[in-house]
C-alpha cells in the first residue's frame, strides 16, 4: 500500500486490539491515508471482559451462536458493543468511524451508531453455506440504508432507517458468482479477495473485473472493497494483492477511481443520499471463453438480474424489499451454529434449480411455435438520473425490445414494425417457487415466512397457459410494466 501510495482501513477484531504489535504497527500509519476502525466478531477474551461466559470451542469460535452479535440478546450484544469501544477509546483515542463484520444485526449496529456515531459499516456479500451462514437477496453490491428492524433489508423510508450506510464486501463477479458451484451445498468464491486464485488472484480476472467497475454503467456509483481477512496470511494473499493494488493506483491516476478509507465513503454516501438510491452494475464483455453480459440493478425497492447467455435474455433475480420484514433475530439470539438472513424472493435462479440458472426468459410464438427470442448485444444507458435503459436489438424477429427500470417499476417494450407475439415465461420445471401463492390476471400474491406481498401487472397481464408452468406475463399493446413497489406504498414518503 505505501509503494502505490494507497491509504486504506484496518478493521480490528477485538483480540487483534488488544495486541501491543497491532496498536505500534497502527498507530505508526498517518491518519491522512489510514483508518483503524472495528470488526465485531467476537473471540473469548471480549465475551469475557463483558462479564459473559465463553461457549466457544476455540478463543475465536466463527460459529453464529458464538462468534456473532446473533448469537447474543440484545443486552449482551450492548454489553459487549460497550467493552469493545471502551477498551477502542483506551488505545487509540477515539471510537472508530466504521464497524464491519461479516454481518453485524439492526439492534448492534443502530446501538454503535446511536451511542458511538459511527458513520459506515459492511457486510459480507450474498452467499450461500459459507462456514454455515446465508444472506440471499439483499442490495447487492454499492451501499444502502438497513431497516431499523432488519439490517439485511433496506429501508424504504427514511424514519425507518439506521442512518449507517452498509456496504458490501469483497468484489463479487456480477456472473459467476451468483451461480458458483451449484448442485454443492456450500457456494464457491468468485470475488475479488486475493486468496482465490482463480479470481482475485488471477491476472485475467483481476483486470477484466477493474474495466468493468471502472467503465460500466452504474448510475449514481460503483464500488468495490480490496482486501481480505488477515487470517489468510500473507503466503495466501500476496499475489493477489500484487496484482490488485498497482492497477488500482494506476486507475486512480487516470482519474478513474477514488481511494478512500470506508468512514470517507460512509460519510460521502450519508452527504449525497437520504434514502438508499439506485445503482447497477454492468457487465457488457465477460471473461475470455465466455459471452456473458449482465445488469445487476438495486434500489430500495427491489434487485434485479438480467443475463444474456448464448444471445438469448433471462431475468435471473428478482427480490423485493420491505423494511417491516423483521429478521429471526432482534429480539433473541441464534442457538445454533448458523445464521440465516433473507429479503423477499419473487424470481429467484439460484435456489430454484438443481443445475442451471432458473428465470423468467423472453420468448414468442413465431408460425404457431414457441421460440426463445435471440439478440445482438443489449445497449445500456444511464444517462438519465434514477433510470437503467437498456436497448436490445433483435435478430430471430424484427425489432427492439427497450428495458427502462428504476427504483419502483420494470418496464419492457417491443418496438417493431411486424406485430410480435412476444411473452416472458417462468416454466416449471425451471422453478421450486413455493413463496408464489395465488396468480391472477394482474397480479401475483407471495408469501415468505409470515410476509405477505404482492408483484402487480401496471401493463400486463399473468397467466398459466401450459401445465407446466408457473406463470406467463404477456404485454399489452407491446408494453409491459411490473410495479416492484406496491406492497410498500402504503407507508411511503
Amino acid at each position: 500500500m505505501n509503494k502505490n501510495k494507497l491509504g486504506g482501513t484496518f478493521l480490528l477484531q477485538y483480540d487483534a486490539l488488544l495486541d501491543p504489535r497491532y496498536q505500534k504497527l497502527l498507530k505508526s500509519l498517518p491518519d491522512s491515508s489510514f483508518e483503524v476502525g472495528g470488526w465485531f466478531e467476537i473471540p473469548q477474551p471480549l465475551v469475557e471482559n463483558a462479564g459473559l461466559k465463553w461457549r466457544g470451542r476455540y478463543p475465536w469460535d466463527w460459529h453464529a451462536n458464538v462468534g456473532f452479535s446473533t448469537g447474543y440478546s440484545p443486552e449482551e450484544r450492548e454489553k459487549l458493543v460497550d467493552v469493545y469501544m471502551k477498551d477502542f477509546k483506551r488505545i487509540f483515542g477515539y471510537y472508530p468511524k466504521s464497524v464491519g463484520s461479516w454481518f453485524i444485526d439492526a439492534h448492534t449496529l443502530n446501538y454503535m451508531h446511536e451511542k458511538y456515531g459511527i458513520v459506515a459499516s459492511c457486510n459480507c456479500r450474498d452467499q450461500i453455506g459459507t462456514d454455515g451462514y446465508k444472506l440471499w437477496g439483499g442490495y447487492w453490491n454499492q451501499a444502502y440504508y438497513p431497516s431499523k428492524i432488519n439490517s439485511y433489508m433496506p429501508a424504504q423510508n427514511e424514519s425507518n432507517q439506521i442512518s449507517v450506510p452498509i456496504f458490501r464486501m469483497l468484489g463479487s463477479d456480477p456472473v459467476p458468482q451468483y451461480n458458483a458451484s451449484q448442485k454443492v451445498i456450500r457456494q464457491g468464491n468468485f470475488t475479488m479477495e486475493p486468496a482465490w486464485y482463480f479470481a482475485g488472484g488471477d491476472s485475467t480476472h483481476v483486470k477484466y473485473y477493474f474495466k468493468m467497475f471502472a467503465e460500466g454503467e452504474c448510475m449514481e456509483f460503483n464500488y468495490v472493497q480490496v482486501g481480505q481477512e488477515n487470517s489468510f496470511t500473507c503466503a495466501g494473499i500476496s499475489k493477489g494483492l500484487e496484482l490488485q493494488l498497482p492497477l488500482v493506483a494506476k486507475l486512480r491516476g487516470e482519474g478513474k477511481l477514488k481511494v478512500e478509507t470506508l468512514a470517507e465513503t460512509g460519510k460521502w454516501f450519508r452527504e449525497h443520499y437520504k434514502t438508499t438510491p439506485a445503482t447497477s452494475v454492468t457487465v457488457k464483455e465477460d471473461l475470455p471463453g465466455s459471452d456473458c453480459k449482465t445488469v445487476w440493478f438495486d434500489s430500495r425497492f427491489f434487485r434485479t438480474n438480467l443475463l444474456w447467455e448464448k444471445g438469448t435474455l433471462r431475468f435471473t433475480d428478482v427480490h423485493l424489499f420491505d423494511e417491516n420484514f423483521p429478521n429471526d433475530y432482534e429480539k433473541k439470539k441464534e442457538t445454533s451454529s448458523q445464521f440465516f438472513f433473507y429479503t423477499l424472493p419473487f424470481i429467484d435462479g439460484y435456489t430454484a434449480t438443481i443445475n442451471k440458472i432458473a428465470g423468467l426468459q423472453l420468448k414468442a410464438l413465431v408460425i404457431g411455435k414457441k421460440i426463445v427470442l435471440e439478440g445482438k448485444d443489449p445497449v445500456i444507458d444511464d444517462t438519465n438520473k434514477g433510470k437503467l435503459s437498456i436497448t436490445w436489438s433483435l435478430t430471430s424477429v424484427k425489432g427492439n425490445l427497450i428495458i427502462d427500470i428504476d427504483e419502483r417499476q420494470i418496464k419492457l417494450k417491443l418496438e417493431s414494425k411486424e406485430p410480435v407475439n412476444w411473452f416472458l415465461d417462468l416454466d416449471a420445471k425451471d422453478n421450486q417457487a413455493s413463496f408464489l401463492k395465488t396468480i391472477t390476471l394482474h397480479q401475483v400474491d407471495c408469501q415468505f415466512k409470515e410476509m405477505l406481498y404482492s408483484v402487480t401487472a401496471i401493463k400486463g397481464n399473468f397467466t398459466q397457459p401450459e401445465k407446466e408452468m408457473i406463470f406467463r406475463i404477456t404485454p399489452e399493446k407491446n408494453t409491459l410494466i411490473l410495479d416492484l413497489s406496491r406492497n410498500n406504498q402504503r407507508s411511503l414518503q
